[in-house]
């Protein structure tokens, strides 16, 4: 019998921008433009600014898991790093074309920024993606990684969004995403309670400790979980 090729839920289309704006922490224009590009106005009149995540469908208005993974990466790039949108193009192109990646910001390999140029783990060695190459030593994205696990591929398969736009090296991982699991929704990590769900009923009127005798799960865990879920609401816990 044919081999029956099984269907990779991370690049399903399964998130609004205000999902992923929520999740990540990333304003909405700064998220749209990387995702659809933008206009901007030089000396020269208006240039467009290339889109530097590819959504599964480009008629889609929905991003994939997969794009979640790149905008959170991204995001440490972009903005913590401060490295320039024309050098991470750059790292991009190199990557897919020279050593074949697809969606490189999503493996692994992609490790590491000294806030100049942007580098990925070749062959035992750290090459600067964004010199076409050249060999360099850099500064990891520990904290921004920590946040992501990989299957045996070495692919992103699940994602613990900071609690907070600040992300912290000690913030505890309490969210989860995985596109597995509750069609991809946030969930309390090692539970599988959706957390959406849980913010739906602490808005209708229960209590913190009847959700958390409901579901047999610590009060801590349920309030940081709605803390995260509601962070811009006025009900929030």
């Amino acid at each position: 019998m044919p081999t029956v090729k099984r269907l990779d839920t991370r690049n399903l289309p399964a998130y609004s921008y205000k999902d992923a704006e929520k999740y990540l922490h990333i304003p909405h224009d700064t998220l749209r433009s990387w995702v659809r590009g933008r206009y901007y106005q030089t000396k020269q009149g208006k240039r467009f600014s290339e889109p530097v995540i590819e959504l599964p469908d480009p008629d889609s208005s929905a991003l994939s898991f997969t794009n979640l993974i790149e905008a959170h990466v991204l995001r440490a790039i972009r903005i913590v790093h401060n490295v320039e949108l024309k050098q991470i193009r750059i790292a991009l192109s190199y990557i897919s074309d020279e050593l074949d990646y697809a969606h490189p910001l999503t493996r692994q390999d992609f490790l590491s920024t000294d806030g100049k140029s942007i580098y990925v783990k070749h062959l035992g060695r750290m090459l600067d993606a964004s010199k076409q190459g050249q060999i360099a030593i850099s500064e990891t994205l520990e904290v921004y990684l920590t946040r992501i696990e990989v299957d045996e591929q070495g692919i992103a398969n699940k994602l613990f969004p900071f609690p907070h736009a600040q992300g912290h090296k000690n913030d505890p991982k309490v969210v989860m995403i995985d596109p597995n699991i509750s069609f991809g929704r946030p969930v309390i990590v090692g539970t599988g309670i959706p957390i959406e769900v849980l913010a739906d009923r602490y808005k209708a009127g229960e209590s913190v400790d009847l959700l958390a005798e409901d579901y047999r799960c610590d009060r801590h865990l349920i309030q940081s979980a709605l803390a995260f879920e509601l962070e811009d609401d006025d009900n929030a816990a």
